[in-house]
């Protein structure tokens, strides 16, 4: 998703710098005309020597997108606390330094829009063993709802976008990592299934391509006073309409019958 969107925003005639532990993957952006930088957003001297590094270059800073995350799979009881501390330390703490890194600039500049990769997993669950990841994207949205509020003042913008079903190597991944981390345990035999049913349900009729989440940071970018949540991928809307709609037994009940029928896919 950070790549496309990328290409797309240096197509645009943006100028551009990626983050990311990996550089030697964002040679793409580097061909394009884009900047790589390098690095990790739970390391304090990281966060500070990339904003410094930009600054340094362009002497601004308009729009920050934390991108930057991942999904802790597995039960609970089957997780340790530096497993679970790490993702928080990724999928919340990091958007935190990173923001907090840019606010000097952006109210200098007295405008700035900082952009958080939420998800649809921030407002609703599912039986997918993902408990840590969903407490990460629900504590993000809080966060983000009461930081919008701080920085509204000086002329920054904080945006979420909730994305749904998108085609990418999450899935896989996740449901390696599920099958991997319950064997032997009594998680295992829901597990499998669950893992299972994951790798039917990432195909292109099930999910969104990568451009759903390209249109929407363009969009936000674009727009003079953008909305403060964007929900974007397939049966996104949906889902969250129904989470509202239903109260906690029916909707877990719903959930239950949904993730069954995609198992049995």
């Amino acid at each position: 998703m950070g790549k496309d969107t990328a290409l797309q925003l240096i197509k645009q005639g943006h100028i551009v710098y990626g983050g990311a532990r990996r550089t030697e993957k964002m040679s793409d952006i580097v061909k394009a005309g884009g900047n790589v930088l390098s690095l990790d957003v739970t390391d304090q001297e990281s966060v500070t020597a990339a904003v410094q590094k930009v600054l340094t270059e362009q002497n601004r800073i308009d729009v920050l997108w934390n991108n930057a995350g991942y999904s802790l799979t597995g039960a609970v009881e089957t997780i340790s606390y530096e497993e679970a501390k790490r993702q928080f330390d990724v999928n919340l703490f990091g958007v935190a330094e990173m923001s907090k890194a840019v606010l000097p600039t952006m109210r200098k500049q007295g405008k700035g829009t900082i952009i958080n990769t939420s998800s649809i997993g921030g407002k609703m669950h599912m039986p997918m063993l993902q408990t840590w990841y969903h407490a990460s994207k629900f504590a993000l949205e809080g966060w983000s709802d009461a930081f919008r509020m701080e920085v509204e003042p000086f002329g920054i913008d904080v945006v979420l976008i909730e994305p749904g079903g998108v085609s990418t190597e999450f899935m896989e991944v996740l449901s390696k990592d599920l099958t991997e981390r319950a064997r032997e345990t009594v998680y295992e035999e829901e597990t499998e299934r669950v893992a299972k049913g994951l790798i039917k349900a990432n195909s292109p009729k099930n999910m969104s391509p990568t451009s759903v989440i390209v249109n929407a940071v363009v969009k936000i970018i674009n727009s003079k006073k953008p909305k403060t949540r964007y929900v974007v991928g397939k049966n996104a809307k949906t889902i969250l309409l129904l989470r509202r709609m239903l109260n906690d037994r029916a909707y877990d009940k719903l959930m239950r019958r949904m993730t069954n029928s995609m198992m049995k896919g």
